[in-house]
Parts: structure tokens; C-alpha cells; sequence
């Protein structure tokens, strides 16, 4: 049993109501994907949901609600009675933006996921990422904390899709993109659309419009760099797979072990360099050890759990 504290108990409390605030209100229908979603992510989610549809059925009036249509009280309201509820049992300010409570999403080591949100838009989530989505009637914003993220973004001219990776902001409509972040490190890969990348600040500045097929790689106190990678390297860990052209060893080292707990070691600067081409599934880095060391005549040993490529 997994023991949380009080204030992430109010925090879930707080997703739940919201989410069934959604799910009775007017776009319900559009919100079911996404809460599946929700639910999947994480045991105490469905617990948390189950609590508050618990007191949805205990709540005056509550069980008979959608019996009797012609009663004067907004659809709204029950939803909302329960978040309230909720709030007292789990401790003072639970009520804090409740129906535009951030909603988090992220995956462990060597896991992917997929995230539907309210207006359709939908969220693949590379391994070791996490983010977080809050929608208002303004603007559809996300947060991306770590790791890498594949954006499909439902056409909605009146609120932008937002991503926020560090400094920089990626505004889009319509559009499909690659958000990687690793630290202050940042990378946005366009795939179809057009968005526009603004490194925010004191004095926002733009740094970049792309076209399809186009990447901006940007870093604090660095001049962005803009090039034309192969997309179908960009997107390949959406099938599970990596592809590398004539890729540095240790960079193609330090992308395998992005994925797996059993961990390639190069300490060698000579090998660091070789060059490595060829497409290698994500989750079998022992599998890439042996390809590497046939192809360059290297020699494979097992370190504890680690994988060690030596002359």
C-alpha cells in the first residue's frame, strides 16, 4: 500500500471532481478518452474517482438528478457539490481551480504512453517524461518538465495550444510536433503545421517559425541552431525502434540508455567516436551491444547489471 500525503490526497481529490465535472457537463462525450487515460495512469486516480462518484450517489438529491430533468438546478452544481465535498474531507484548500486543475501525465524509465485531452488533441509521452495540461478559456497550456513529447493538436483558432519547455514557448494550431527537453536544453521538431518558438523572458524574443521538417534546438545564453533532421529518426521511438546515420558511439550510447535499466558503458574516447548506423529496438540495449561490437571487432562484458564496450 502505497502511503501518500495529506496534500497529495487533496490534489487527487481535486483531479477527480474536476474530471467529473467534465464528464457532466456540456462536452462529457469529448472528455471520456482522456479520463480512460487518467484512470490507466495510476491506481490512486481510480481511487480518487471512485470516491467521488461515491458521493455523487450519497449527496441529497444527487441519485435522482438525472430522473427528474425539470427540477431548476444546473447540471453543474452536483459536480461541483462534490468537489466541495471532497474539499472538506481532505483538508482546506482543495477548491483551488477546481474545474481548471492542471491534469499531470508522465511515464518511468523505458515506458510510453498515449494521452487524449478534452478537445481531442492527443499526447505520446517518450520514456522518462512528464507534463502537465491546463486548459482555460483562453488558451490549451502544457508544461513539459522533462523528457520528450509528440503533440497532435486539434484545430481551435480561439484558444492556442501552448507548450512551455524551459525558456522557450511553442505556440501551434493545428499542427503535429516533437518537443524533446533535456535540463535547459530544448528541441522542437514540426512534422506538419507551422508553430512559432519564443524564448520568454524580460523581452520575449522569437526565435524561430518552422516549416515541416524543420528542428530548432535552443539553450540558455546559446544562439538556436535550426537544421532539417530525418524525421523518421525523430518519430522512430513512436515504434519502438532507434535509427541512427553514421551517429557517434556515445551519443547513440546515451540514447539507448535512455530507455532501458541495463545500461551501455563506453569509457573509451577512441570507441566514443566510431561511428554507428542501423535501426536497434528500444528496449533491448544487450541487443545494440552486440550489433556495436560485431560491426567495429569490440569486445562485450557484463559489469553488474551494465554492459561494457572495450577494445
Amino acid at each position: 500500500m502505497v502511503i501518500r500525503s495529506k496534500e497529495e490526497r487533496t490534489r487527487l481529490n481535486a483531479e477527480a471532481s474536476a474530471w467529473l465535472a467534465r464528464l457532466h457537463g456540456p462536452q462529457g462525450s469529448n472528455a471520456e478518452g482522456a479520463l480512460q487515460d487518467w484512470l490507466k495512469a495510476d491506481p490512486a486516480h481510480q481511487e480518487a474517482f471512485e470516491r467521488a462518484t461515491e458521493l455523487w450517489e450519497i449527496l441529497p438529491g444527487a441519485a435522482a438528478f438525472d430522473a427528474e430533468p425539470p427540477r431548476p438546478v444546473s447540471r453543474r452544481f452536483v459536480p461541483l457539490a462534490i468537489a466541495a465535498s471532497l474539499a472538506v474531507l481532505a483538508g482546506a484548500g482543495a477548491m483551488t481551480a477546481l474545474l481548471n486543475q492542471p491534469l499531470t501525465f508522465d511515464t518511468r524509465t523505458g515506458e510510453q504512453r498515449m494521452a487524449t485531452l478534452d478537445d481531442g488533441s492527443r499526447i505520446a509521452l517518450n520514456t522518462d517524461s512528464r507534463l502537465t495540461v491546463k486548459f482555460d478559456r483562453d488558451e490549451r497550456q502544457v508544461s513539459l518538465d522533462r523528457g520528450e513529447a509528440m503533440f497532435d493538436v486539434t484545430h481551435d483558432a480561439a484558444r492556442p495550444f501552448v507548450v512551455r519547455a524551459g525558456d522557450e514557448r511553442i505556440k501551434a494550431l493545428g499542427t503535429s510536433f516533437v518537443v524533446r527537453r533535456e535540463g535547459d536544453r530544448v528541441r522542437v521538431t514540426l512534422l506538419s503545421g507551422k508553430v512559432e518558438v519564443v524564448r520568454m523572458g524580460e523581452r520575449p524574443r522569437l526565435l524561430a517559425v518552422l516549416a515541416p521538417g524543420e528542428r530548432v534546438s535552443a539553450a540558455p545564453d546559446a544562439v538556436p541552431v535550426l537544421d532539417r533532421p530525418a524525421l523518421e529518426s525523430i518519430t522512430a521511438w513512436r515504434r519502438g525502434e532507434l535509427r541512427f546515420r553514421d551517429t557517434p558511439l556515445s551519443e547513440a550510447v546515451a540514447e539507448v540508455n535512455r530507455y532501458g535499466r541495463q545500461r551501455v558503458i563506453v569509457n573509451d574516447a577512441r570507441l566514443a567516436a566510431l561511428p554507428i548506423s542501423g535501426v536497434f529496438a528500444t528496449d533491448d540495449p544487450a541487443e545494440f551491444a552486440a550489433a556495436v561490437a560485431q560491426l567495429h571487432g569490440l569486445r562485450v562484458q557484463r559489469e553488474g547489471e551494465a554492459v561494457l564496450l572495450t577494445p
